[in-house]
């Protein structure tokens, strides 16, 4: 069972991962509207990831006997000056929702929980990865620049992606990623 301080901080972050997937969706709307496609298609997977990260929160809390509470999400930026910005407040935004996923650790930790700990050792590593891809895209957006031929590369190379996680919870985040 949960403590009410784990708990709580726990339906916290659910409502974090709900931004963060809100975010990215109008990340990928605004890159749609400038005939960015790939771009859209890589903020919309990013978009299922977050669900994903939400969703395992909720299952999480349910299994131990907690009750979701699901608060408002705050409406996300819909504009950008260029795709570099969009990438670099991604980057922004994922170095905030790793500092709050090491918080829950250290929240996890003094209040001897060591299952939510358990939980929480995926959500670092995935941050380690959703960090490293931001950092890799700042990069890139940096050299290439916002000249229309180059940007037509970058967005072919964005659009690339596929999406490599569920996307139906209907029986359960656990049961959908094969009871990881």
């Amino acid at each position: 069972m949960l403590n009410k301080k784990m708990e709580d901080a726990l339906n916290q972050q659910i409502n974090r991962e709900m931004y963060s997937a809100y975010l990215y969706m109008s990340m990928s709307n605004f890159a749609q509207s400038q005939g960015l496609k790939g771009i859209a298609t890589w903020f919309m997977i990013q978009y299922h990831e977050e669900m994903v990260h939400a969703m395992k929160f909720l299952e999480y809390i349910n299994d131990k006997g907690g009750t979701v509470t699901l608060g408002a999400i705050e409406k996300p930026e819909s504009s950008f000056k260029s795709m570099l910005e969009m990438m670099e407040k991604t980057l922004a935004h994922e170095q905030f929702i790793t500092k709050s996923i090491n918080d829950l650790m250290d929240l996890a930790i003094s209040e001897k929980d060591y299952a939510t700990k358990v939980l929480l050792d995926w959500y670092v590593t995935e941050q380690v990865e959703e960090e490293k891809n931001a950092m890799d895209n700042v990069q890139m957006l940096k050299m290439v620049g916002d000249k229309p031929n180059t940007l037509y590369m970058v967005d072919r190379e964005f659009g690339a992606r596929t999406v490599t996680v569920p996307t139906d919870f209907s029986k359960g985040v656990s049961a959908a990623m094969g009871g990881a």
